[in-house]
């Protein structure tokens, strides 16, 4: 049996966020930590990352930029970032539009777009980096039992090299949405369908994106636009597009001419014309939201524990801010002597947790229904709200900081 204060299920964003941003402290509170995931690791000294036309990218918010520099990776990750310099919202042939301009907030960028798969390999190098006496990682492996104990939890593992248990005061889940061991621990989750897919794909423009971010609400659903790296010559923008189940696969079957023009029609000509599209996923989206997210020395984290709609691109930014809430809580009770899996501390931090994802869930579920309702005094209403805004510059502030994810308090992560 290995003993540890703390394993991560999960190597992905989240939980090796969750390692990077204990890692600083943890020669110091004598932290002993293992992350398990299930995929093989790359190896040192593998291929150098190269950015791919086709890859899905993630909207950082500036408030992330700060939580990064602490983690000692964001100088690696600045190599592939496109940061946003304007915000643009606007609702398709309606009056109303809102922009939002980073030097007019005073920051260097409003947010940054970034590949999954850059991310995830900056994350998982800098821990590898820093593997040792205070951080074990453990790939490929998969969770076969979790058992809670007097002593913490007992976790057995199957690896190539056969079966290895493992205990731990603390146990945190971030192995996403799907997660098989959610399931088996019998913890039940509220699910809320919308009736909708979300069609992801890059896409490029006949111009410069000038990093803009455009949010579009049209009458076939929200269409998000963000500016990505270019490739080749060729402007990269990434595309996030709302389509009601009933007409994803006739949109699906489109080929590229067809769906470029179906795309333009719904979007408009405000960011250009679109003269590319690549490889295009897609995914039901859901608001679902797990009924425990602690137990005694568990904790459910990300995914795992939330997911919303795609709409204002708060999804990631959430999590991130529950993995820095997390670290602090363990930093501080390990600093204190306090046991980590304590009901008491986990409890307490859950709760002001739920604060900020139940305020993060109301705004991307009520944006989401007030900008699809096809009632006229609505579409009279957010016409109305979006041109007040733009000539308000107090309330375009207090807007640009929670989209900023600067309206939260400062992580510590010391």
């Amino acid at each position: 049996m290995q003993q540890y204060d703390l394993i991560i299920i999960g190597g992905g964003m989240v939980g090796a966020s969750l390692a990077a941003a204990l890692l600083p402290t943890a020669e110091e509170l004598g932290l002993r930590m293992a992350l398990v995931e299930a995929q093989p690791l790359p190896e040192a000294g593998e291929a150098v990352f190269t950015p791919s036309y086709d890859a899905r990218s993630t909207a950082l918010a500036q408030g992330v930029r700060t939580l990064y520099r602490r983690m000692g990776i964001w100088s690696a990750l600045e190599a592939h970032l496109t940061p946003i310099d304007q915000i643009h919202v606007s609702d398709r042939g309606h009056f109303g539009s809102t922009r939002l301009h980073a030097d007019e907030e005073g920051v260097p960028a409003l947010g940054y777009v970034v590949e999954n798969h850059w991310l995830g390999q900056v994350l998982i190098r800098h821990l590898q980096q820093h593997a040792g006496p205070h951080l074990t990682l453990i790939s490929p492996a998969e969770v076969a039992m979790l058992t809670p104990g007097a002593c913490g939890n007992e976790v057995r593992l199957q690896t190539e090299a056969g079966e290895q248990r493992l205990n731990a005061e603390l146990v945190v889940m971030a192995d996403g949405g799907r997660s098989a061991l959610r399931e088996r621990l019998g913890i039940h989750y509220r699910e809320q369908a919308y009736g909708q897919h979300a069609l992801v794909a890059n896409v490029s423009l006949d111009r410069a994106h000038a990093n803009i971010a455009y949010e579009r609400f049209t009458e076939a659903g929200p269409v998000a636009l963000l500016p990505g790296e270019s490739l080749n010559g060729q402007v990269r923008c990434g595309l996030v597009w709302t389509l009601a189940d009933e007409v994803l696969d006739e949109v699906l079957a489109l080929d590229d001419k067809a769906f470029l023009a179906r795309l333009q029609q719904t979007f408009g000509y405000r960011a250009g014309r679109f003269t590319a599209v690549g490889e295009r996923y897609h995914y039901p989206l859901k608001l679902t939201q797990a009924e425990e997210q602690v137990r005694t020395g568990l904790v459910v984290l990300g995914n795992a524990a939330h997911a919303l709609h795609p709409i204002a691109g708060q999804g990631y930014n959430l999590a991130l801010r529950g993995v820095v809430a997390l670290a602090d809580l363990i930093i501080d009770r390990k600093r204190s002597g306090l046991p980590l899996g304590a009901l008491d501390g986990l409890s307490e931090f859950v709760e002001q947790r739920r604060q900020d994802q139940q305020r993060t869930i109301q705004f991307s579920d009520r944006t989401l229904k007030l900008f699809t309702s096809g009632n006229p005094l609505l579409r009279l209403g957010r016409g109305l709200g979006l041109q007040l805004l733009d000539s308000c510059p107090a309330g375009k502030t207090l807007f640009a900081r929670a989209a900023m994810g600067l309206d939260q308090p400062a992580a510590r992560l010391r």
